[in-house]
């Protein structure tokens, strides 16, 4: 590509030039082997695994800063954890201080399951970047430090509209005669 030539996600024409496109078929594609994993393996789902990997590196945490991690709302968090519960994967624990607070911590199946699945994981993390270089690598971390913090300002600034999907069709109808 001459300097002249700039790259199709600046100036997208179609579906395959927009980047949050070309994002979510590599995450498709690479994280759909991760999901056969969770759940064929282990009977977990993708949102389980994320919140078991977040309270197995971290440690116990409050419902809040677990949603807060793993960048869910609190309601979705809140019947992950009840499902992990059930489950016998993970257990929470009243704040002596406050009993309104609680913690969310693995149970000694969560953290098992954890010493099982994480290097499975880990092994599909290797083979998907064994062709990338490590410049390759921290270039790629760096365009997603930039992209990241990009991200976060425009959401900060609130220029879109709150997601209405319960709306259903007559949302999308009135949006389309707007």
């Amino acid at each position: 590509m001459s300097k002249d030539q700039r790259h199709p996600w600046r100036q997208p024409s179609q579906l395959d030039d927009l980047f949050l496109y070309q994002l979510a078929r590599l995450m498709s594609a690479a994280g759909s082997m991760v999901v056969r994993l969770c759940e064929g393996g282990y009977g977990i789902t993708r949102r389980e695994w994320r919140m078991i990997g977040l309270l197995a590196e971290k440690g116990p945490l409050r419902p809040s800063q677990l949603a807060e991690h793993a960048q869910l709302d609190r309601t979705r968090t809140s019947r992950t954890i009840s499902g992990l519960i059930e489950k016998g994967l993970l257990q929470k624990q009243s704040i002596a201080a406050d009993r309104r607070q609680a913690l969310v911590q693995l149970t000694s199946s969560g953290i098992k399951l954890h010493g099982q699945l994480f290097p499975q994981v880990q092994a599909i993390n290797q083979e998907l970047l064994g062709d990338v270089s490590d410049a390759e690598l921290q270039m790629l971390s760096t365009v997603f430090e930039r992209i990241g913090q990009t991200a976060a300002g425009m959401e900060q600034r609130g220029d879109f509209p709150k997601a209405e999907r319960r709306l259903g069709r007559a949302y999308v109808t009135k949006a389309l005669k707007d």
